[in-house]
C-alpha cells in the first residue's frame, strides 16, 4: 500500500515570520523622517533620503511601513504624542482648554508646518486625507472626545452637542485659523474657543 502524497498546502515550508522590530531603529527612521520633512519638504523626504539619514535599509522600512505617506504620518504622530500627550488628571474642560491651548503654541513651530506637509502629501499622492485620518486622527479624536463625554457625564461640561462635533468646532477652528491666518493663534485664543464651545461650570 503507498501513501498518498501530501496536498499542496502541506508541502509548503512554514511561513517564516520577520524578524520583531527593533524599538530603537523605529525610532530613529521616525525621527530621520521628521527630521527631514521639518528641515527640507515633506516632498523631499523620500524612503531613500530616510534610509540614508538613519543608515537602514529601505528593505527594513518598506517591510514595517505599508506606504511612504503611512511613514510620513507616523513620523508625525511620534512627535505629536511628545509634544501633545493627551492629558490626564483634573477636569475635562480644564484638559480640554490645557491642550488646546499647547496646540495652538505648537501649530506656530515646526509642528504646524509638518502637520499641514503631510496632509498636503496624502492628498497629492492618494487624492485624499483618508489615509491620516485613519494613522492618526480617528485615534486623537477618539481619546479627547471621551474626556468630553466624561465632562457632560459628571456636569462639568454644559455643551449637549455630541462630543465629536464640539471636538470638531475646537479644534477644526484651532486648523482652520492656522491654515488662512485670519486672526491671531494664541493660546488665550485657544481658551476662549473652549470656553464657548464647551461652557464649563
Amino acid at each position: 500500500m503507498t501513501t498518498a502524497a501530501p496536498a499542496p498546502e502541506e508541502e509548503k515550508a512554514p511561513v517564516r515570520r520577520g524578524r520583531p522590530r527593533s524599538v530603537e531603529t523605529t525610532k530613529a527612521i521616525l525621527e530621520s523622517a521628521y527630521h527631514l520633512m521639518a528641515t527640507t519638504s515633506a516632498a523631499a523626504t523620500s524612503i531613500d533620503a530616510i534610509a540614508r539619514r538613519c543608515g537602514v535599509s529601505k528593505m527594513t522600512i518598506y517591510k514595517w511601513w505599508p506606504s511612504r505617506e503611512a511613514l510620513l504620518i507616523d513620523a508625525f504622530l511620534d512627535r505629536a504624542a511628545t509634544m501633545l500627550p493627551v492629558p490626564e488628571g483634573g477636569d475635562a474642560a480644564g484638559r480640554i482648554r490645557s491642550h488646546a491651548e499647547r496646540y495652538a503654541t505648537a501649530l506656530q513651530g515646526e509642528f504646524g508646518s509638518v502637520q499641514l506637509a503631510v496632509i498636503s502629501e496624502c492628498l497629492a499622492n492618494t487624492g485624499s486625507a483618508g489615509i491620516f485620518y485613519e494613522r492618526y486622527l480617528a485615534h486623537r479624536r477618539s481619546a479627547m472626545t471621551a474626556i468630553i463625554a466624561a465632562g457632560q457625564r459628571d456636569g462639568s461640561i454644559a455643551a449637549t452637542a455630541a462630543p465629536e462635533t464640539l471636538y470638531d468646532a475646537i479644534y477644526g477652528s484651532l486648523f482652520y485659523r492656522y491654515v488662512f491666518r485670519i486672526g491671531p493663534l494664541t493660546p488665550a485664543y485657544a481658551r476662549e474657543l473652549v470656553e464657548l464651545t464647551l461652557r464649563p461650570r
